[in-house]
């Protein structure tokens, strides 16, 4: 077990904490588990960096990790008011239809890597710093009602974006399967065509090869 595994395992065992905080309404603890949280997910980057202590397991659980907290603060504001429940639902919503594009993918034997756009690692910032925001708001007692608001919109509109990305991508992904599914079984159909209509096998081998050369 490496040292940013320990520390990402940490950061996992905060997440009930920082809920647990919320609702009680116990804010300057919740955020400040949430920043320990964050400044943890630094610190084990930079080690596994640094000390070539990157791991399989780590890949997994670092972004795990990341991911349970902010869905957990997002959810529990959303019930709290805090934050709309447009934007909550938006945030599950995107979350949820990515794993599942992941999990058909892996079940059609056709997986496929899931690598972090540019808009999505926008969008998981503007996430990180509203939730921040919020909480610190809430801890300090003191409103920022305009830059909260436009926080919100461009949380949104990136989460929205992010998963029209990933969509995209994943269907051009799943498409590219299909295509070469037809394409498996209309070389097969040449070859069978070649071998019932002339009896020459190279002749169903070929044309099933111009067929391929012109896909």
């Amino acid at each position: 077990m490496t040292i940013p595994n320990l520390i990402t395992i940490l950061r996992l065992l905060l997440v009930p904490a920082v809920v647990l905080a919320m609702l009680q309404s116990l804010w300057g603890w919740a955020f400040a588990g949430f920043l320990v949280a964050g400044i943890s997910d630094g610190v084990d980057g930079f080690i596994a960096r640094r000390w070539n202590q990157s791991s399989r397991l780590g890949a997994y659980l670092d972004p795990v990790a990341d991911k349970l907290l902010l869905v957990s603060v997002f959810v529990v504001m959303g019930f709290a008011g805090e934050l709309p429940l447009w934007l909550v639902v938006t945030m599950v919503s995107r979350d949820g239809l990515i794993v599942c594009a992941v999990l058909l993918s892996s079940v059609m034997s056709h997986p496929v890597e899931v690598k972090p756009l540019f808009v999505s690692k926008a969008n998981t910032a503007a996430q990180i710093v509203l939730a921040a925001l919020v909480l610190g708001e809430l801890a300090f007692s003191v409103h920022l009602g305009p830059l909260r608001t436009a926080l919100i919109l461009l949380t949104g509109v990136l989460t929205v974006a992010s998963a029209a990305a990933y969509l995209v991508a994943w269907l051009r992904h799943m498409s590219g399967y299909g295509e070469g599914s037809r394409t498996s079984n209309s070389q097969t159909g040449d070859i069978e065509s070649g071998d019932t209509k002339s009896g020459d096998t190279k002749s169903g081998i070929g044309k099933s090869g111009g067929s391929g050369a012109d896909a």
